[in-house]
């Protein structure tokens, strides 16, 4: 029995091209339509670990589709079907080369920066004395280059429309699009007991007009935090709890890896990733407000290719 998908090799009727990310793999068909498989791969430090998370797919596919749900009214998005608990369906974009990150906390590589003595990111002035997982007055908008490979890098506003790598107008149009989806997104954490720390989003073209692609509000493209406690956590100084993908991380780190030449992937023992496995189902039940219901295990990859061809 495969409790975990960790790769598909799927051929479609169709198909024109396939794209395996570090987590996704992505079917295109006729050159117009993406069925986007959500695998249980993670990843970490642009790393993929060796191990698959069982229902980590699953739980990122259907918050996912929930939040584009909730947000169509703010910008149209690519999803038109989620034939099968762990793939989505939609609209061919032409991506833009940027992601938009926006941050409402001080928290994660940005406070590592922070900390080092950097006082600006992505060409914002940062105040002196702040501390760890502090509140932004209001929330920056820190955008990255979108690496093929590799890392990707920090990137100002300036430098993005100074390579041409999104005209002034239509970025102006992305950072509105992006705070209005980071408002509407921390509303619904806020209703869950959550805060919705930082998150980042990608658009794309299609006939002229700007959609919203890929995943959004997911544990694995955001950080939350849970409001109960944080207050007082703040005030002493200690870590916050918070559902995301950074205890991975964190659990990394202490084994000695950070994604840098010559470092080994420390060995993840099934007891880890059970919890971790647990920690993505405890994320949904509790941004969801719903209990998970987990997909049919047995023979995973038979199941996704049957819903698939279904909706082809």
């Amino acid at each position: 029995m495969k409790t975990a998908l960790t790769n598909t090799d799927f051929k479609f009727p169709g198909q024109t091209d396939v794209y395996h990310g570090k987590v996704r793999d992505v079917y295109t068909i006729n050159d117009d339509l993406l069925v986007m498989v959500a695998t249980d791969r993670i990843s970490a430090f642009d790393v993929i670990l060796p191990k698959g998370i069982p229902c980590k797919g699953q739980v990122l596919n259907q918050i996912a589709s929930k939040f584009l749900n909730a947000t169509a009214d703010i910008v149209p998005n690519w999803k038109t079907a989620v034939p099968d608990p762990m793939v989505t369906a939609g609209l061919k974009c032409e991506p833009y080369k940027v992601e938009m990150v926006i941050r409402g906390y001080l928290t994660g590589s940005a406070w590592r920066e922070y900390k080092s003595g950097a006082r600006t990111l992505c060409g914002l002035p940062l105040p002196d004395g702040m501390n760890e997982n502090q509140k932004f007055p209001t929330p920056l908008i820190t955008p990255t280059t979108k690496a093929d490979e590799g890392h990707d890098e920090n990137i100002s506003k300036e430098e993005i429309i100074a390579q041409g790598l999104v005209c002034k107008e239509e970025y102006e149009q992305l950072e509105a699009y992006t705070v209005k989806l980071f408002q509407r997104g921390t509303e619904m954490a806020a209703e869950k007991g959550l805060i919705l720390v930082d998150t980042k989003y990608e658009f794309g073209k299609r006939d002229g007009k700007i959609y919203l692609i890929d995943e959004i509000h997911t544990p694995d493209s955001s950080r939350y935090f849970y409001k109960e406690g944080y207050e007082e956590r703040f005030a002493k100084g200690e870590a916050q709890k918070q559902l995301s993908k950074e205890f991975v991380r964190e659990w990394l780190m202490e084994h000695g890896f950070q994604g840098k030449e010559g470092e080994q992937i420390p060995e993840m023992s099934e007891e880890f990733i059970n919890q971790i496995s647990e920690r993505y189902i405890e994320l949904y039940e509790k941004i969801t407000g719903e209990k998970f219901q987990r997909a049919d295990m047995d023979d995973v990859e038979k199941r996704v290719e049957r819903n698939i061809r279904a909706i082809l």
